[in-house]
């Protein structure tokens, strides 16, 4: 498996936000090689460069996949959220803005059914049974 940024070989500009992104995840001279090069990165590569989080064999995707998401769905959906919300958020916010919206976030998801849940199973050294609520 390959990732190229093929958009100026076609004599276009790359779309679909990567411009936003690119730079963002992998650094600003390495998303100008990629677009302006169209060079071709591995999967490997792509992984290391944190385009990817994992790579896995073909007949693994299914599996691996499957179990990313039974994951997902059986963590804490709310705190995923929140958490999704805050890294976001924190990409733009400077840090006096972004601990407030941490401290909020934090009081709410410890108010929360999943986050009692969390805390009980902490003490008792059980797995937690999230709900999403």
């Amino acid at each position: 498996a390959v990732f190229t940024m093929a958009y100026t070989k076609a004599g276009l500009v790359p779309d679909g936000s990567s411009t936003f992104y690119l730079g963002r995840i992998v650094g600003l001279h390495r998303a100008m090689e990629l677009a302006l090069t169209n060079r071709l990165l591995s999967a490997e590569e792509a992984c290391a460069w944190g385009i990817v989080n994992q790579v896995v064999d073909d007949a693994e995707l299914d599996a691996a996949a499957g179990k990313l998401a039974a994951d997902l769905a059986a963590g804490p959906t709310a705190a995923f959220g929140r958490t999704k919300r805050l890294i976001l958020e924190g990409m733009t916010e400077g840090l006096e803005n972004q601990m407030e919206r941490e401290t909020r976030a934090i009081a709410a998801a410890a108010a929360s059914a999943d986050g009692r849940e969390g805390v009980r199973a902490f003490i008792d050294k059980r797995p937690p049974r999230f709900t999403g609520a």
